[in-house]
């Protein structure tokens, strides 16, 4: 299968030498230097994955992020700073950025990273929940109901609004209730690679998952920590 990545940055030294790399890699790449072309791109072309870099002229791509996110469009997006600061990093994710990358970086580094968010796009693709559920759209906890072709989160009825790197989580913890993960397994199963130092990435999405889906986030009932080891989702109805 011939994979296609946009690549939205308007430095084109750097967008030259990303799509030069990804080609040698087997990758379409089409380049964009400006946001608000790159927006209408990813919108109608059907792309694998794209590269995007968070300041751009037009739109920028935070604002790119939140509005495919927003269209239910969940293609993977690895967002390119060259900002520093932890709430940079954080706002790429909340707005459904898959990873980031801040520059200056490594092509190795970046051609890993496209390759782990393509292999875990797959995985999600053809992954079929456990035990009882294998055969339905629908998984039950309880008083939630997760749609999975929807991505549609309800607890009592009520509707639930997540980003999609939480409902991944969600959707991956739900799938295999009782089962243990550490950090580390989290961030390759869910996140796409597992790297030391990204473990608060992990602690900040279960945080904030818990603010929107636990009744008491201080004693929750769905996403367990496992002291010493990491977090599963629970057993009980």
């Amino acid at each position: 299968m011939n994979r296609t990545i946009l690549v939205i940055e308007d430095d084109k030294d750097i967008a030259e030498l990303v799509a030069l790399h990804l080609r040698d890699e087997g990758y379409g790449v089409d380049v964009v230097h400006n946001g608000s072309e790159g927006f209408t791109r990813a919108q109608k072309d059907g792309y694998d994955l794209i590269v995007l870099d968070l300041m751009l002229p037009g739109t920028d791509g935070l604002s790119i992020c939140r509005q495919l996110r927003g269209e239910n469009n969940m293609v993977p997006i690895l967002m390119l700073t060259a900002k520093s600061s932890e709430l940079d990093r954080v706002l790429g994710l909340e707005m459904g950025a898959d990873d980031y990358l801040t520059k200056p970086f490594s092509i190795r580094e970046l051609v890993a990273r496209v390759k782990a968010q393509l292999r875990r796009s797959d995985v999600l693709r053809t992954q079929s929940p456990d035990q009882n559920n294998e055969q339905h759209d629908i998984i039950s906890a309880g008083t939630m109901n997760i749609d999975i072709e929807r991505r549609h989160v309800t607890i009592k009825n009520e509707a639930i609004e997540l980003t999609a790197k939480e409902f991944d989580l969600l959707l991956y913890f739900a799938s295999h209730p009782g089962r243990v993960y550490s950090r580390t397994q989290l961030l390759d199963q869910v996140w796409g690679y597992g790297h030391e130092g990204y473990e608060h990435t992990v602690n900040s999405h279960i945080n904030r998952l818990r603010a929107k889906i636990e009744q008491d986030p201080a004693n929750p009932h769905f996403v367990l920590t496992v002291w010493g080891v990491g977090y599963k989702f629970t057993e009980s109805p």
